[in-house]
């Protein structure tokens, strides 16, 4: 199979295409200084090569979870796992295919590093027959294969610099393909960037690394002047799975965008000075006096049984600015709702969600976003709210656990405290079948609360529950399967 994308286009207007199964065993290197649009490529390469070929995004600084949106990509919060789940994720993403960004911005650098380095590496350790083509894309690769030890642990930088050299040396025969952008040449380890055939050079303006590109572009000094003139979104392509010789291209548009601040120009405020001062100098000292806001909590590790389930979704909902009817003295001057009603608009919203047509199938990170917009529009609060909560709720809503009786309901509820969020939802289906008298469960309505199509994978879902200790599964000769929940009466 061949495949090319269209990168960009030149300055007369022919398109500069990338060859996917040369880049895949060749590599790319992508070097330029911040703002010069490395992150606008490697999101143009990225989208064209959606469909063809699976993707692994290391993201230290959150721009790419946006792809979830168009493209299903799976967004992997590192700070909501232990190092464990990550490995085991990483397995899990080789077996499936699944193309996923590896979101690192909740993580201080070290953290990062580490976190990355252990995901890698089991990208790198998994076994032959999971050796499917993906390309691995690594966001400012002078994080992940520093030339220089700076200020990391020495462990943590040879671990790091382990898992890129595996990556790049080694990995082409494992099926990835590493794709480094990186804001210096200097600041990158030789070794792993030795191993690019292929190269898109944007601008920079140190002369160690206009020369260096020079160097790897086939340029003499005096051409290497061109990189330091080259606009934004304007990179100088080479390789064999781009061009046999430097081409200039302009990259293409994107459809997706990231989450960076506004570049542009934006009027000061229409205050004196005299009001911003008062504004900077009011109630100082008292606020100075109180105490510093405790540090934010580690969010706690998440089980997972499904490469779909398992994978943290952490959505971030912007906040709607107002709108033409609405202006923000009006929407601040809205009464706040009690506590009680507060609650009751909650389990309404989410009640509504869980009994629209299709709404367990849909992804939690797609449902949640949902909850949020939702609340915002009835003006609920939910900032309390976060990914785990929305989920119990949800599994609590999609189950028809509220039909019960008060008395089995909170028998029901104290028996799912210990039940992992990713197998809730059929637990309390199960639970609330029990609890009516049906100890037989229907498939159908086990794999509606799944959110799953497939017979086996319900089967295997008894199986683990069975095991968990949480079910007893019996089946006679005739094929007629009785499930009895662990800590309710049979009835």
């Amino acid at each position: 199979m061949r495949a090319q994308i269209e990168i960009g286009r030149q300055a007369g207007g022919q398109t500069v295409p990338v060859d996917v199964e040369e880049l895949l065993a060749t590599r790319l290197l992508v070097q330029g200084n911040s703002g010069s649009g490395k992150s606008h490529l490697l999101r143009r390469l990225l989208e064209q090569s959606a469909g063809l070929v699976q993707q692994v995004v290391i993201d230290p600084e959150g721009d790419f979870t946006s792809l979830a949106d168009e493209f299903g990509h799976i967004v992997i919060d590192g700070g909501a796992h232990t190092s464990r789940e990550i490995e085991t994720l990483a397995a899990r993403i080789r077996q499936h295919r699944a193309s996923v960004v590896l979101a690192l911005d909740e993580l201080e650098v070290e953290q990062q590093i580490r976190c990355a380095a252990l995901f890698l590496t089991a990208l790198f350790d998994a076994p032959r027959e999971h050796w499917y083509p993906a390309l691995v894309v690594v966001d400012e690769a002078q994080m992940f294969a520093p030339a220089a030890a700076g200020e990391m642990a020495e462990d943590t930088r040879r671990m790091t610099l382990s898992a890129m050299t595996n990556l790049m040396c080694r990995g082409r025969k494992r099926g990835l393909a590493g794709i480094v952008a990186t804001q210096r040449l200097a600041k990158l380890a030789k070794n792993v960037a030795a191993e690019a055939s292929n190269f898109l050079m944007g601008r920079t303006f140190l002369d160690i690394d206009m020369q260096r590109a020079a160097d790897l572009l086939g340029m003499d000094r005096r051409q290497a002047e061109r990189i330091r003139d080259l606009q934004r979104g304007h990179f100088l392509g080479l390789g064999p799975a781009i061009s046999r010789s430097p081409v200039a291209v302009e990259i293409g548009s994107v459809r997706t965008g990231g989450k960076n601040a506004s570049e542009g120009l934006m009027p000061l405020p229409d205050a004196s000075g005299g009001e911003l001062e008062a504004l900077l100098h009011t109630d100082l000292a008292q606020a100075a006096a109180e105490p510093a806001p405790p540090p934010r909590p580690a969010p706690a590790p998440r089980p997972s049984a499904e490469i779909e389930q398992a994978i943290a979704a952490s959505a971030a909902v912007e906040r709607p600015a107002p709108g033409d009817d609405e202006t923000p003295d009006a929407a601040s001057a809205a009464p706040a709702p009690s506590r009680e009603d507060a609650e009751e608009g909650l389990e309404r919203i989410v009640r509504e969600l869980a009994m629209e047509d299709g709404a367990t199938f849909q992804s939690q990170t797609s449902l949640f976003r949902n909850f949020a917009v939702r609340c915002r529009q009835a003006g609920v609060p939910s900032a309390h709210v976060d990914m785990m909560q929305f989920r119990r709720l949800f599994a609590y809503a999609s189950s028809g656990l509220d039909r019960l009786e008060p008395g089995k309901r909170e028998t029901i509820e104290e028996l799912a405290q210990a039940v992992p969020e990713d197998v809730l939802a059929p637990y309390l289906t199960l639970a609330v079948n029990a609890a009516l008298g049906r100890t037989a469960p229907d498939e159908d309505e086990l794999a509606r609360a799944y959110g799953s199509s497939s017979p086996s994978r319900i089967r295997r879902l008894l199986d683990h529950l069975e095991r968990q200790g949480l079910i007893v599964v019996r089946e006679d000769f005739g094929g007629e399967r009785t499930v009895t929940v662990a800590g309710l009466e049979t009835v």
